[in-house]
């Protein structure tokens, strides 16, 4: 197949030299063209090469990625989606699939003109592994691989087409769900990545320094825990609201087996793919301070986050955690309070029939 990946960042990279490792023709994407090498290695914990992937393209040109892509895989953060996807519009055609990998962000509504020409738009739940750059454009780890998908689409597919082009790629079994939303309400990095950074900086101010970059995961305490807990409670009150099968939003309760915050943080912690990430903060003169340009912050919250909040407001579920999460992001970044996305929210019907 002919497979295009949009974006040279961790995941981008990854799954670029896997499909390239599996025997499709790659096309990557990047205004970062010249920084590339045609080979790509896949590392683990180790450091042992577990696989070499070559790239058959490397562009910076949106007509020759799209040209002729049976599959294109869309990597970049989601507040490049929507201009992404009108630099996209003149070259997709009827059929062509358009995955988004993660599938969360507000994809469906960033994509919807796409979604119009005919392109089949399809998500996954989480990444199937965990990535991390070795360098650029050149070698990247594997860490913390998923032994299942889970994957859906707009239109909804009625077979499982998406799903064994996924299976047949990554060797990971894919399990088709009944709706987009499913993919949407993932409680991953939007609940997960958002309830940590409020626990972490809801006293940050501007003449706030901090002695050192924190880590993220493995400094995890009781009250970053209970704010998860907290917001996660609140999405799955969302998801038995509406009038969707919704039973495969996991709750992240289930997904890391803890159900209180001490068994919650503790797991957070003890995750090895995890084991070493920093906090997104910058240095500056002094120590640290929160870098609100970070993707956790400029994409987790206004098209994670927000989306949460904006379908629980349609659909009158009370949401005073995420409401206080969301507000302190807002407040703190000076950020208008507004949809981020026409989430077609004229009523509650027009809203579940989009994702027919």
């Amino acid at each position: 197949m002919n497979v295009t990946i949009i974006g040279g960042g961790n995941i981008g990279t990854l799954m670029a030299a896997e499909i390239a490792h599996k025997g499709h023709y790659v096309t990557v994407y990047t205004p970062k063209k010249s920084a590339w090498d045609r080979h790509i290695e896949v590392y683990d914990s180790h450091e042992n090469i577990i696989i070499t992937g070559r790239i058959h393209k490397i562009t910076s040109d949106m007509r020759e990625a799209a040209d002729n892509a049976d599959v294109i895989f869309i990597t970049v953060p989601a507040q490049m989606f929507a201009d992404l996807s009108e630099r996209l519009l003149p070259y997709v055609k009827k059929d062509q699939y358009i995955g988004v990998i993660p599938g969360s962000g507000g994809a469906e509504f960033a994509f919807k003109n796409l979604i119009d020409t005919g392109c089949i738009v399809f998500g996954v739940q989480r990444v199937h592994s965990i990535a991390r750059l070795k360098r650029y454009g050149k070698s990247v780890y594997m860490l913390g691989r998923k032994k299942l998908l889970k994957t859906a689409s707009i239109p909804s597919c009625p077979d499982r087409n998406i799903s064994r082009l996924m299976e047949n790629m990554f060797d990971i079994t894919c399990v088709k769900m009944p709706n987009y939303l499913s993919v949407t309400l993932t409680p991953s990095n939007p609940v997960l990545h958002t309830a940590r950074l409020y626990s972490m900086f809801k006293d940050y101010a501007m003449d706030v320094v901090y002695p050192r970059n924190f880590l993220f995961y493995e400094e995890w305490d009781l009250e970053s825990a209970e704010w998860l807990l907290a917001c996660d409670k609140e999405l799955q009150a969302l998801c038995n609201t509406i009038p969707m099968n919704l039973k495969q939003v996991e709750s992240l309760q289930d997904y890391y087996e803890s159900y209180d915050a001490a068994s919650m943080a503790a797991k957070l912690k003890s995750i090895n793919a995890f084991k070493g990430l920093a906090s997104p903060m910058k240095k500056v003169y002094g120590g640290w301070v929160p870098d609100f340009e970070s993707r956790y912050f400029a994409t987790d919250f206004p098209y994670g986050l927000k989306i949460i909040k904006d379908i629980a407001d349609l659909f009158e579920v009370q949401t005073p955690y995420i409401d206080t999460v969301w507000n302190w992001y807002a407040d703190t970044v000076k950020i208008a309070n507004k949809a981020f996305f026409n989430l077609n929210m004229r009523d509650k019907s027009s809203f579940v029939s989009l994702y027919d």
